[in-house]
């Protein structure tokens, strides 16, 4: 229904706006203050039930596949992963609104989690490792973003290149699958592929997005070129110029089809932050109307 995408709901004024993206960001900040401020011991009692490992959740320690995602290794692995979460999370969390975009941010880290725990058990000499950090739900993010916008580009920082996002997706699946493989630079392979997936069809599953990252159909059958048929026609040729009528003034099931849908539609594709000074116009008359039926 229209009333419920998150975009055409009339927001209270009582709705936070703050950013769940910024939120994030602090929550980490914070917590890894708190990993290098801390005495021995509390930094001990800190790691034993807060990274997440094999041994912690035979122990029944679940709550691990959420506090791996706040602690990290050091500055630089915060660094990079707060960095990617800034520059991807404002545009996913803006299509997605801020209560699915933090399921799949979660979503994408406690799967990845599972995924390399599960790796852990069937081959413990590469995978069975503590791990923390955010990268499983960020990797999520990436993978939702190319799949959202997979036609956008990206500048990296290094190598200073331009990119397509979908691509960049794909090479750090290649990464991560060659580091379960031959495990390389300390990283929890497993885990970044299990947010990259969990990305992936999440944003499938809730938008049934069609626009996959690969297109390759080698056996559909090629389209037959239509021929044009010149048809004779007995009727007068007059023309009654239709007259011009303003969008907000059409009925409602023809406003909405006509003018309200393609928007939509465009905003599945592109991004609200897509839309003309128009069509966000139009956006506007349509809550209004739905606020009048109510």
């Amino acid at each position: 229904m229209l009333e419920d995408r998150d975009y055409m709901r009339q927001r209270s004024r009582w709705e936070p706006q703050w950013s769940v993206t910024v939120v994030l960001i602090i929550l980490n900040v914070v917590m890894f203050v708190v990993q290098n401020t801390v005495g021995p011991r509390d930094f001990y009692d800190l790691q034993y039930y807060g990274v997440l490992s094999l041994d912690g959740l035979k122990h029944g320690f679940i709550w691990q596949l959420l506090t791996f995602q706040f602690l990290h290794q050091g500055f630089f692995h915060i660094l990079g992963n707060m960095l990617t979460l800034y520059f991807f999370g404002h545009a996913v969390e803006e299509a997605l609104g801020k209560t699915s975009f933090l399921k799949l941010y979660l979503l994408s880290g406690v799967l990845g989690g599972l995924l390399q725990m599960g790796g852990a058990v069937v081959w413990p000499s590469h995978l069975d490792v503590p791990i923390v950090g955010a990268s499983a739900g960020v990797y999520g993010l990436i993978a939702a973003y190319a799949t959202l916008f997979s036609d956008r580009s990206i500048n990296l920082l290094f190598p200073p290149i331009e990119l397509k996002v979908r691509t960049l997706v794909w090479i750090a699946m290649g990464f991560s699958i060659i580091g379960i493989i031959v495990p390389f630079w300390k990283m929890a392979h497993c885990a970044h592929l299990g947010g990259i997936l969990t990305g992936m069809f999440y944003i499938r599953w809730i938008t049934q997005v069609q626009k996959p990252l690969v297109v390759w159909q080698p056996f559909r059958p090629k389209m037959r070129r239509r021929e044009l048929v010149k048809v004779r026609s007995d009727k007068p040729k007059t023309w009654i110029q239709p007259k011009n009528v303003e969008p907000e003034e059409l009925p409602s099931a023809e406003f909405i089809s006509k003018e309200v849908d393609p928007i939509l539609d465009k905003i599945s594709a592109h991004g609200i932050q897509s839309l003309t000074e128009r069509e966000r116009q139009i956006l506007e008359a349509a809550r209004a109307r739905m606020a009048k039926r109510k």
